[in-house]
């Protein structure tokens, strides 16, 4: 067996074509003789694979030009802290949606650093669901807005944003960046992790609007502080160097299947056909509510735990690898980014018809 289908939540599956791609220059890069990982960040070379990688973002997700594209370390997580750090001034509160263990965390993390306040949750639903929220409750005087657009563990996504009018709305969309068509001017800032739909782990994407900048605390360390990083074009220190090469390999991929909108089609078939699936079959259980069905990670149960375990050990024989759900849910996840090809998801839907027939 080659290459089995990697279902994992992240690191998840990359395009084929990237990892062929940075095989081939992996000892010698453009005819430099060395590999992109040995390069300085300050060269010539390097400075062109950096902007390249920046000016595919844009171009896929059609960010304005008053909006900074940032190529940062720290994971997501580390967002988590940057933004209370960057945009609540003293005196100021924002509010938070409680959605997941990743949005509970970041709302955990802001309160370290001013006045918080969670104005919707369904943490108590075990986040089966995004939980219903109240347009009346939210502060029009906030700093800023927090949502995350795409639940990993619980396999929830938002299909529709909550309108904040002046506020700005800021997204956690490390799990469905690239996935779906968003109108960027929605947003005052978008984050994300790239180790699901961008690339390889040790890289964040942070595209800010210019005038939220310069309004971090005094507090805030210089390598979380965006206007800073936006006066050094992210290298105030060293960035991922491969990472980001990496991330524009295969940004370049998916510009090749059609961009964002073209992708976005392809997803809402390959989510579509897990989902009949399950809805048909009284063996397998899905876990998120109807409403709030995540396009990117599709969770489910068998009738026991046991049959669950038996399930991600026959299918991980069978080429399709990574299905274990998370240990705060159980069961099975698939998770099945832009990378995943439609193929994939048809090979799950065989085994999981031929596992149901077996195991009745």
């Amino acid at each position: 067996m080659d290459r089995v289908y990697n279902f994992a939540a992240g690191p998840s599956t990359m395009p084929e074509e990237a990892l062929a791609t940075a095989a081939r220059e992996m000892l010698n890069y453009n005819g430099t003789g060395m590999s992109v990982m040995e390069m300085s960040h300050r060269s010539k070379v390097y400075q062109e694979i950096f902007d390249h990688t920046a000016a595919l973002v844009r171009e896929l997700m059609a960010v304005p030009e008053d909006y900074e594209i940032l190529l940062l370390q720290g994971g997501a997580t580390g967002q988590f802290a940057a933004i209370p750090l960057n945009l609540l001034g003293a005196g100021r509160s924002a509010d938070y949606i409680d959605s997941g263990n990743f949005a509970h965390g970041a709302l955990t993390e802001a309160k370290k650093y001013g006045d918080i306040r969670c104005v919707a949750s369904s943490r108590e639903e075990n986040y089966r669901r995004i939980p219903v929220w109240n347009e009346a409750d939210f502060n029009p005087d906030a700093a800023y807005f927090y949502i995350t657009t795409n639940n990993t563990i619980f396999g929830t996504r938002y299909a529709t944003l909550p309108e904040t009018g002046k506020v700005p709305l800021v997204a956690d969309m490390s799990s469905n960046i690239l996935s779906e068509v968003y109108d960027v001017r929605r947003f005052g800032v978008i984050y994300a992790g790239a180790q699901k739909n961008i690339g390889p782990a040790g890289l964040t994407l942070v595209i800010v609007r210019k005038d939220l900048l310069g309004h971090a605390q005094p507090i805030c360390p210089k390598v979380f502080d965006w206007t800073i990083m936006a006066e050094k074009g992210s290298m105030l220190n060293t960035p991922p160097t491969y990472a980001i090469y990496m991330a524009g390999l295969c940004l370049e991929w998916l510009k090749k299947q059609g961009g964002v909108a073209a992708i976005e089609k392809v997803n809402v078939e390959k989510a579509k056909l897990l989902y009949d699936l399950l809805d048909e079959s009284s063996f397998y259980r899905p876990t998120a509510d109807p409403a709030s069905r995540s396009r990117m990670n599709v969770t489910f149960t068998t009738p026991d735990p046991d049959t669950d375990a038996a399930f991600v050990k026959a299918a991980a024989a069978h080429g399709l690898a990574n299905l274990k759900g998370h240990r705060l849910v159980g069961g099975i996840r698939a998770s099945i980014y832009n990378a995943m090809p439609i193929e994939g998801v048809r090979a799950l839907v065989r085994f999981m018809k031929d596992f149901e027939t077996e195991h009745r």
